[in-house]
């Protein structure tokens, strides 16, 4: 029979990463993330791998650039605005084709903000925060054993399309302490390695880098990423459903706002109330196609998130205007509650009642 053990998000992450085969971690403090480095510091000793508290954001990010070239599976951790000072480096990495997974715990922003939970860094995830034409595979969790079971995927993924992969959780999630089944790790079959800077003596060398400066060269390494990032689309997407069979108003979250929402969804259910909940799991890819299954002109979508409206702009080219799609959300580490969204909702259903009479 498997255990269930007691774990803090953030810690969880961190073994999760050791078990996985994470042998080299670079990072620098900042709140609310700061038990992953801790974690790693001693643990990563007793596995034969390398800690490295970096001076800075951007050389520890440069560092798990170095690790991932050498062939080590590698991983930094950081806060939004840590984040921020790791994008040029997360473009080279794209455009090198280096596996490496990075995680983000949001907080209130912008600029240096709050220690606050926040779901505000949804483009800078998903759309590219660096420069260049690149995606990175984007995983939102929304509870300790997601954040356990992502994290492995996420060096799997990583390595199988040599790319970054993205951890976006928030202060809550990283802070929170809940119990769950530490899944024990199978590695799936790989593509080898053979593409690693780990001496020439007997071959040619082998070249990673990002500079194509031949005619035509950058468009063709373009063209490569861009078929790896539709193939991307089309094998890995991930959601799940709560009560949509049937539902008349879909909310849809990702990571903690999903979860919160999810409470609010089953409690007005035991009322009668026809809400169901869609959570995409993967924000890149984002779910489109099953959004737009199960849209129709009798269905109505309330995205809530713990932002301005970010997810929103691709929950609306999803439906394509197929149904209506609402907003509710709140800003600067202010988190959504429950019962907010429960008032949220009845108003809807309230007006839609008031406009059929």
């Amino acid at each position: 029979m498997k255990t269930r053990i007691l774990m803090k998000g953030n810690e969880a992450i961190a073994e999760a990463a050791v078990r996985a085969g994470c042998r080299f971690y670079a990072g620098y403090p900042i709140t609310p993330q700061n038990e992953i480095p801790e974690y790693l510091s001693w643990r990563m000793l007793e596995v034969g791998g390398v800690f490295i508290q970096a001076e800075s954001e951007l050389a520890a990010i440069n560092m798990v650039y170095g690790a991932s070239a050498a062939g080590i599976r590698a991983m930094t951790s950081s806060s939004s605005p840590g984040i921020s000072l790791k994008q040029e480096a997360i473009s080279f990495l794209a455009g090198a084709e280096l596996p490496c997974v990075i995680v983000n715990m949001q907080r209130g922003g912008p600029g240096l903000g709050n220690i606050s939970a926040s779901q505000a860094d949804y483009f800078q995830a998903v759309k590219g925060g660096g420069h260049g034409d690149y995606k990175i595979i984007v995983y939102a969790p929304y509870s300790v054993q997601e954040l356990w079971d992502l994290t492995i995927l996420a060096f799997d993924k990583a390595d199988e399309y040599r790319t970054p992969v993205m951890i976006l959780g928030d202060a809550i999630i990283g802070q929170m302490m809940e119990p769950f089944y530490p899944t024990d790790y199978k590695k799936p079959e790989l593509p080898d390695k053979d593409w690693i800077i780990d001496g020439c003596e007997g071959r040619l060398p082998h070249v990673i880098k990002t500079l194509y400066m031949g005619d035509g060269e950058l468009e063709m390494m373009n063209n490569k990423l861009q078929k790896k990032y539709k193939n991307i689309k089309n094998k890995e997407v991930i959601s799940e459903g709560h009560f949509i069979d049937d539902a008349e108003l879909i909310v849809v979250a990702f990571g903690i706002a999903a979860r919160i929402a999810l409470s609010s969804v089953i409690k007005l259910r035991r009322k009668g109330i026809k809400v169901g909940l869609f959570r995409p799991v993967t924000l890149f890819p984002f779910p489109e196609n099953e959004l737009f299954l199960i849209s129709d002109e009798n269905k109505r979508f309330l995205v809530v998130e713990m932002n301005a409206g970010q997810m929103l702009e691709d929950v609306k080219l999803a439906i394509n205007g197929r149904s209506e799609v609402l907003f509710y959300g709140r800003t600067g580490g202010m988190v959504v509650s429950p019962e907010e969204i429960d008032k949220k909702i009845l108003s809807l259903i309230d007006l839609k009642c008031n406009v059929k009479m």
